[in-house]
């Protein structure tokens, strides 16, 4: 396959570390164990009571002792969700070994999207609120329920004094982050970013939100055949909650401190359907048009596709829309190429399942395993490689991972194998 042209006009954007909390495990290891032996993260919701709420089962967090990784003041003052997040920055900047110190961290970054935020603090501050009145409501109260709670304490736990912020985009967040995140470094405004999304909305109030409008599937029985994408007996999504955290930094950045470079962020698009808040717009329009864009952005084509890493949540009308999108965009390579959807197994992180699903399309490249679509047993499609049941290997160069949210936000990114690819003499005689 050919490789993609020097491209001196912009900076190229590269992944050197990543983490992971996930309903499979709480580190990248575990999780694509998981993955790779198509085992779900779904089960009975316990952590909040559930005994008269529409739905019964999500993808919690297992095992997770936030004292065991976060000093105890910083526990105090921050809702699930951010941690979840620092942990998985955590494992990030370690894998990444990435050091920040005084001549650096006013170029590194933080970017971190979150569909809902810190819902769960927020929840429990309303309801000590209205119990016990306002002496009650904790003093920190502002601070956990912050939206960027979540980036200002990675960037205190790492001491980076580049832009941090929060996005939101419901759950195209973490995608959006990665791609916006891209956009700082191939701008020069960072050369380091740490970016991904982080999520936790398994609350009585999400749940029954949820419930009752009939996006969360109602299945009984097994837990874990609950979330099936692309399946013919899909009726609905299954809420989970995680984070995944990338290290991202202009090549040249990490080629100088000698960095083991993991993949290359080629291509990111983003778009809105302006059609209907929680219902994508019939002819995927802006689907279509996030997933061409982002190939526009990474300079290929169709055929240079090797794997997609859909949004596949499970839903009757997000896995047919998405499907005709993807037949549109890349033709009949949709029906050469596996296309499968990891939110079977991880349920659907919100604003932390682009982040997971880029960092899982990533770990694709480097493995050459394709992780399944579990619980595909009648698929919609039978001419498409759904990836049913078990993972599959396949030489895999180029990934395409989208993400797309309620209020019509669609995001793609592009991912491919990095190559160092000789930028000529002239040029660089050109930059001295």
């Amino acid at each position: 396959m050919a490789q993609p042209p020097a491209q001196p006009d912009r900076r190229r954007v590269v992944i050197t570390g990543w983490g992971m909390v996930t309903p499979l495990g709480l580190d990248v290891a575990t999780t694509w164990d998981g993955l790779q032996s198509g085992r779900s993260g779904v089960g009975p919701i316990t952590q909040v009571e559930a005994d008269d709420l529409p739905v019964k089962i999500a993808g919690e967090i297992k095992g997770f002792d936030p004292g065991a990784y976060l000093p105890y003041k910083v526990v105090r003052r921050t809702d699930r969700y951010a941690r979840y997040a620092l942990v998985a920055a955590q494992e990030a900047q370690a894998h990444a070994k990435l050091v920040i110190d005084e001549g650096n961290a006013h170029r590194v970054g933080i970017l971190i999207g979150s569909g809902y935020g810190a819902m769960s603090s927020i929840y429990d501050h309303a309801r000590a609120l209205d119990a016990k009145g306002p002496r009650a409501v904790s003093p920190l109260a502002g601070v956990t329920g912050a939206i960027d709670s979540a980036p200002g304490e990675i960037s205190i736990a790492v001491g980076a004094t580049g832009p941090s912020r929060a996005t939101s985009s419901a759950c195209a967040s973490g995608t959006d982050a990665i791609g916006e995140a891209a956009r700082w470094i191939r701008c020069g405004v960072s050369d380091v970013v740490i970016t991904g999304g982080a999520e936790d909305i398994i609350t009585r109030l999400d749940i029954a939100s949820g419930g009752t409008s009939k996006a969360l599937t109602s299945r009984g029985g097994d837990p874990a055949q609950a979330s099936r994408p692309f399946d013919a007996d899909r009726g609905g999504f299954v809420m989970a909650a995680g984070a995944g955290i990338l290290v991202l930094e202009s090549e040249e950045h990490a080629l100088a401190r000698g960095a083991h470079i993991l993949a290359e962020v080629l291509g990111y698009a983003a778009s809105s359907d302006a059609y209907h808040m929680t219902t994508p717009h019939p002819e995927g329009t802006g689907m279509r048009r996030a997933m061409a864009e982002a190939l526009r952005d990474a300079r290929i084509g169709p055929d240079d596709v090797d794997y997609v890493n859909a949004h596949g949540t499970g839903t009757t009308l997000n896995d047919p829309t998405e499907l005709a999108a993807l037949r549109a965009v890349l033709g009949e390579r949709a029906e050469q190429i596996p296309i499968s959807s990891t939110k079977s197994m991880t349920g659907h992180m919100i604003g932390a399942a682009g982040a997971v699903e880029a960092i899982i399309g990533s770990l694709v490249i480097n493995h050459g395993v394709v992780p399944p679509t579990i619980n595909c047993h009648a698929p919609i499609d039978p001419l498409v490689n759904f990836v049913a049941h078990t993972a599959q290997r396949h030489p895999v160069a180029t990934v395409m991972s989208n993400s797309f949210g309620f209020g019509g936000h669609n995001a793609a990114l592009v991912l491919r194998r990095w190559t160092l690819i000789p930028v000529p003499s002239e040029k660089k005689t050109e930059s001295r």
